[in-house]
């Protein structure tokens, strides 16, 4: 069985790899290489939906939180940045426990800016006019020098200043007028899914 389990573990090591190249292959790194773009993270996997009613933003443990898949892949999208050498002015994050925890794993070093907070439920739903005006005006007065602005929020934010619908992890670079000029889905990189034994 050893003889047979050693051959299989190269083969999905290397199936994976292979995978992985070849969707990030189709994609055009030349956009967050040259710098001065917004990079929109949605934060990586955390099973469920919205936050448990009464939740605390100081204590993590009532939200919903990034379960061991979303940790693997905010550490692959960290090294997908470096391995693809896209220069990183600042990170910005929600101070949500989910979003905070992609930046670190994926970025180690981040502020939080609290108009990249989520507004899919009561009561922070009567804030979204505010953050997102909040939004568009840092964009506005941002300058990269070359670097680009990494923003990781909430499902509900991406939506509303892109009017797409991003999945867990995605990565949806845009112009400081919020076009879309590349999207990454990392769901789709198996890469990102390999279990440890």
């Amino acid at each position: 069985m050893t003889n047979n389990f050693v051959p299989r573990l190269i083969f999905s090591f290397l199936f994976s790899l292979f995978l992985f190249q070849n969707l990030t292959a189709e994609i055009n790194w030349s956009i967050p290489q040259d710098g001065n773009k917004i990079i929109l993270i949605r934060h990586a996997s955390a099973p469920g939906g919205g936050d448990p009613k009464g939740f605390n933003l100081d204590d993590c443990k009532t939200q919903r939180n990034l379960d061991k898949t979303g940790i693997e892949q905010s550490k692959k999208i960290g090294m997908l940045f470096k391995v693809k050498k896209i220069p990183i002015d600042k990170v910005l994050t929600s101070q949500w426990c989910r979003c905070k925890d992609t930046a670190k794993y994926a970025f180690e070093n981040y502020n939080e800016f609290s108009a990249l907070n989520s507004i899919f439920q009561s009561p922070f739903d009567k804030n979204e006019d505010k953050q997102l005006k909040q939004i568009r005006e840092f964009v506005d007065s941002w300058q990269g020098n070359g670097k680009n602005l990494i923003m990781i929020t909430h499902f509900s934010i991406i939506a509303k200043v892109t009017n797409s619908t991003p999945s867990s992890g995605e990565i949806i670079i845009v112009n400081k007028n919020f076009k879309i000029l590349e999207r990454i889905s990392t769901l789709e990189m198996g890469f990102f899914y390999q279990k440890k034994k």
